[in-house]
């Protein structure tokens, strides 16, 4: 199809009048007339009817009109849709996410992907970390909030960590106010809930999450007893707050209030949790690159704050494990 016929048809027919036509066009008419023919031609239909006097549309040359002014439009914003495409100001972007991350990472990172890029469809999926990551090799997601679950990662996936912070204890409130639960300068000891019930995912939906914190207890000499397992943080916190057990969970999950649930921080060392943005290295799609480069400023923005709370304390917990240059090596080798 001749896009410059059809230029020439949609002229013609708010004109009327081929000479008129010719002139906007800046040719003369012979051509403009034999070329209106060979495009009525070409699609077998009369779009004009001629008399010595004037020129009107056909019934079927005033239906097309809309659609053949549509298409031209179209073919006129295809350079700007290509630029902004290219730029990852529209498009898609599928992005999988952890249960935790809903509670420290994934607003923010949400809400200034959205800001900055409001028209990309972001679609969100809450997958545990391995399901994102056959998700990926899959291309059924672009990217995903995971907890890493090895040491390393799959040579085709490269990794940004975001946020690392210790885990706190999720006690149903009648356990403290009953005496239960003993706490020492508003920290919990780790001993005093030996034998406590312990509330967490199962391993195999979230094995990377589940080993810090047994091996949490194993290293201080505690054999954890597991007595309810969930797949959902919403769901372990509602059994804590009925009592069925205590939990560790994200220092930041302090943001999910709960009535009956008191959070505590753990005496001592606690375990720290790694949260970060994994992608493959060769999806082509600007709007990833987008979401890498926000990650990445989230990321800055967290280990500057990181840096000044050990200005502040010696003590304090880094929020920020450090880049890994490969992309694919974890801090401390959690899996």
């Amino acid at each position: 199809m001749n896009l410059r016929r059809l230029k020439f048809f949609v002229t013609v027919a708010e004109e009327l009048h081929f000479g008129r036509a010719a002139e906007r066009l800046c040719m003369t008419q012979p051509p403009l007339s034999q070329a209106i023919l060979a495009l009525e031609e070409e699609l077998s239909v009369t779009l004009f009817k001629r008399t010595k006097r004037n020129v009107a549309l056909t019934p079927v040359g005033e239906h097309l009109l809309s659609h053949v002014t549509r298409l031209l439009e179209d073919v006129e914003a295809l350079p700007g849709l290509a630029k902004q495409l290219s730029r990852g100001e529209i498009g898609s972007l599928k992005l999988g996410f952890v249960t935790t991350a809903d509670y420290n990472l994934l607003p923010e990172l949400i809400s200034h992907y959205g800001a900055t890029y409001p028209d990309v469809k972001v679609s969100l999926k809450e997958m545990t970390s391995d399901i994102q990551i056959e998700a990926l090799l899959q291309g059924e997601i672009n990217a995903g909030l995971i907890i890493p679950l090895h040491a390393t990662l799959h040579a085709s996936l490269a990794y940004l960590p975001l946020l690392r912070e210790p885990l706190i204890a999720a006690v149903p409130e009648d356990w403290v106010r009953g005496g239960r639960i003993e706490l020492a300068q508003g920290r919990l000891r780790l001993q005093d809930v030996a034998e406590a019930p312990l509330v967490l995912f199962p391993r195999r939906s979230a094995p990377a999450f589940h080993d810090i914190i047994t091996t949490y207890f194993v290293t201080n000499g505690i054999q954890p007893t597991i007595g309810q397992e969930a797949i959902q943080m919403q769901t372990i916190i509602s059994l804590v707050s009925a009592g069925m057990g205590i939990a560790l969970v994200p220092g930041s999950l302090k943001r999910l209030g709960r009535d009956g649930v008191v959070y505590v921080e753990l005496d001592g060392e606690p375990p720290m949790i790694e949260t970060g943005l994994v992608w493959r290295r060769d999806d082509p799609s600007p709007t990833v690159t987008r979401l890498v480069e926000i990650s990445e400023t989230i990321s800055e923005r967290i280990a500057s704050e990181g840096r000044d709370e050990d200005a502040g304390s010696h003590g304090a917990f880094s929020k920020h494990p450090g880049r890994h240059a490969s992309g694919a090596v974890f801090a401390n080798g959690h899996g």
